[in-house]
C-alpha cells in the first residue's frame, strides 16, 4: 500500500500525531534494539571459541602424550600409562576427564569405553590432533583424538581424550558478562544521546514553524532561507514558490473581478436607460421598441454572466467540480453542431460537421468539453458574415484533435495570442461579445492537460481554431463494443 493510501486511511487525530522527532527516532532505536540480541547472540559464538582455545590445547597435549606411551610387542597393543598417572589424569576439580585407546580391531586397549567412536577420515595423517564435540550420558563433552600408525601393514590406533564443558562455560560465561554489562549503561547513553542530538536538530524546524504561525495571512513574502539547514532549503524553496503561485492567483483573481464588474456595469447601466426611456413613452410602437432593447440587453448580460460562471467553474480546483470520466468528444462536437444549426441558418452560413467516424475518446469532464466545443462554434458563427462557411470536424492522431475553421475576416497574426486574454477584443470588430469565450476555451484546454491556438484558414482566409487533446487507444474488442455496427457485413 502506498504511503499516501496509508495516509488517507488515518483517523484526523492520528495524522495530526506524524512528528519528523519521533520517525527519525524510531528508525535510530529499532535497528539499535533489533541489533543488540544479535550483538549478543554472535558474542557467545565468540567466546565460546576463545574459551575453546585454551583449553584444546592442553587436550590436544593430553592426548599427543598418551599417543608416545603406547606400544606395540608381539601383536598385542600396550599403553605405558602408570597408576598414579591415570589418577593425576582423572583429577579435574571443574570437570570430568576420559581417555581412550582403541586397537587394530578397535577392541578397547585402555581408559573409557564411554567415549563414543568416531569414524576414521579418508586420509589419515598419523599424530595429527583432531576435535569434536559429542555428549556421554547427556552431557556435552570435547574431545581430542588422533590416529597412529605402528606398523605399516596394520589399521590405525585410536587415541581419544574428552572432558566435559564446566571450565569453557564458565570461562565464556565471564567474557560475555565482561562484555554485554557495559553495554547496560553504553545503550542508555546511546539513547539520551540521540535525544539529545534530535532535539537540536529539529530546533531549526521549530523556529521556522514559529515564523510562519506570527504571519499575517496577507503576508505572501517568501521566507529567507538564511540559517536554516541544507535539508529544509528545498522545503523552504518549494513553499516559497508555492506562495508566488498564490499571490499571483490572488492577483489574477482580483483584475478578474474588477473587470467582470466593469463588464456588468456596462449592461447594467444600458438596461437602466433602456427602462427609462421605456417609461417616458407614450407611443405603443415605441415602447415595443425600447422593451426589445431592454431584452437583448437582458440577454447579453446573462450571456456574460454564463460566460463568467463557466470561466470560475473551469478554474475552480474542487474534485466533484471536476469529475473526470472518458469522453466521446466526437459526438460531443457532433451534438452541438446540431445545435447550432438554427442559429447558422438565420445568417445563411453552412454549417458542416466532419467527423472520423470512431469513437474519440479523452479523458475529462463532458460539460466543460461541451462549453469549450460551444464556445468555439460561438465565436465563429458570430465573426462569420451571412453566406460564409463553418466547419467542425475531429481528426484521430496520436491525439484527439477537434477544428472549428470559418471563412471570416480572421485575426491579425500579431494578435493570435492576445486574443486568449480576457475581456480582450480585435480592434475594428463590432460583432456583440464579451471577450471571455476563447479565455474559456484556454482554460478548460489546460484544465484537461491539452492545448489550443488559432491558425489561418486553410485557403488563407478565415481562422482554423484548433484544440488538441491527449487521446485514449482503442483495442478491437472495445471497438466492437462501442460501434458493433461498423463491422456488419453488408449483404
Amino acid at each position: 500500500m502506498a504511503l499516501s493510501d496509508r495516509l488517507l486511511r488515518r483517523q484526523p487525530d492520528e495524522a495530526e500525531r506524524q512528528s519528523v522527532f519521533g520517525e527519525i527516532l524510531d528508525w535510530m532505536l529499532m535497528p539499535l534494539l533489533l541489533i543488540w540480541p544479535l550483538s549478543v547472540i554472535l558474542i557467545q559464538g565468540v567466546a565460546n571459541s576463545i574459551a575453546d582455545d585454551p583449553y584444546d590445547k592442553a587436550l590436544a597435549e593430553s592426548a599427543l602424550t598418551i599417543a608416545r606411551l603406547v606400544t606395540v610387542s608381539g601383536g598385542r597393543v600396550k599403553v605405558g600409562l602408570h597408576p598414579q598417572a591415570r589418577s593425576v589424569l582423572h583429577a579435574d576439580e571443574s570437570d570430568t576427564i576420559y581417555f581412550q585407546v582403541l586397537g587394530f580391531r578397535n577392541e578397547l586397549v585402555a581408559g573409557d569405553l564411554a567415549i563414543p567412536w568416531v569414524d576414521p577420515p579418508p586420509a589419515i595423517v598419523s599424530e595429527k590432533v583432531h576435535f569434536r564435540d559429542a555428549d556421554i550420558k547427556g552431557e556435552e563433552i570435547r574431545v581430542a583424538y588422533l590416529y597412529i600408525m605402528p606398523l605399516p601393514d596394520q589399521p590405525p590406533l585410536l587415541v581419544q581424550v574428552a572432558e566435559t564443558r564446566n571450565k569453557r562455560s564458565a570461562l565464556a560465561s565471564r567474557i560475555i558478562s565482561g562484555v554485554t554489562l557495559p553495554q547496560f549503561a553504553i545503550i542508555p547513553l546511546a539513547v539520551l544521546l540521540v535525544w539529545v542530538g534530535l532535539s537540536r536538530g529539529v530546533a531549526p524546524l521549530n523556529r521556522l514553524g514559529s515564523l510562519i504561525r506570527r504571519r499575517l495571512p496577507t503576508d505572501l513574502s517568501p521566507i529567507p532561507t538564511a540559517g536554516v539547514p541544507e535539508e529544509v532549503k528545498p522545503v523552504i524553496r518549494a513553499f516559497n514558490d508555492m506562495m508566488a503561485r498564490l499571490e499571483q492567483n490572488l492577483q489574477a483573481q482580483q483584475r478578474f473581478i474588477g473587470d467582470a464588474a466593469h463588464q456588468m456595469r456596462t449592461p447594467l447601466t444600458g438596461l437602466k436607460m433602456q427602462t427609462e426611456l421605456a417609461l417616458q413613452e407614450t407611443d405603443p410602437e415605441l415602447m415595443r421598441a425600447s422593451l426589445r432593447q431592454i431584452a437583448e440587453s437582458a440577454d447579453r448580460a446573462a450571456h456574460l454572466i454564463g460566460q463568467l460562471l463557466t470561466l470560475a467553474r473551469a478554474e475552480a480546483s474542487h474534485r466533484k467540480t471536476h469529475a473526470i470520466e472518458q469522453v466521446d468528444i466526437e459526438a460531443l462536437a457532433r451534438q452541438a453542431t446540431l445545435e447550432w444549426v438554427p442559429a447558422a441558418m438565420a445568417k445563411r452560413i453552412d454549417l458542416g460537421f466532419e467527423g472520423t467516424g470512431w469513437p474519440l475518446q479523452v479523458s475529462g469532464n463532458p460539460l466543460l468539453l461541451r462549453e469549450l466545443i460551444v464556445n468555439l462554434i460561438d465565436n465563429a458563427v458570430k465573426y462569420t458574415p451571412e453566406g460564409g462557411r463553418i466547419t467542425v470536424r475531429t481528426r484521430a492522431t496520436d491525439f484527439a484533435v477537434l477544428e472549428v475553421e470559418d471563412d471570416g475576416p480572421g485575426i491579425p497574426e500579431n494578435e493570435r495570442d492576445l486574443i486568449f486574454e480576457r475581456f480582450y477584443r480585435v480592434l475594428g470588430n463590432e460583432a456583440p461579445g464579451s471577450g471571455l469565450g476563447l479565455a474559456i476555451v484556454r482554460e478548460i484546454a489546460e484544465l484537461h492537460r491539452g492545448s489550443v491556438q488559432l491558425k489561418p484558414g486553410s485557403e488563407g482566409r478565415g481562422t482554423l481554431a484548433q484544440a488538441v487533446f491527449r487521446r485514449r487507444r482503442f483495442t478491437v474488442s472495445a471497438l466492437l463494443a462501442q460501434a458493433p455496427e461498423k463491422f456488419q457485413p453488408t449483404l
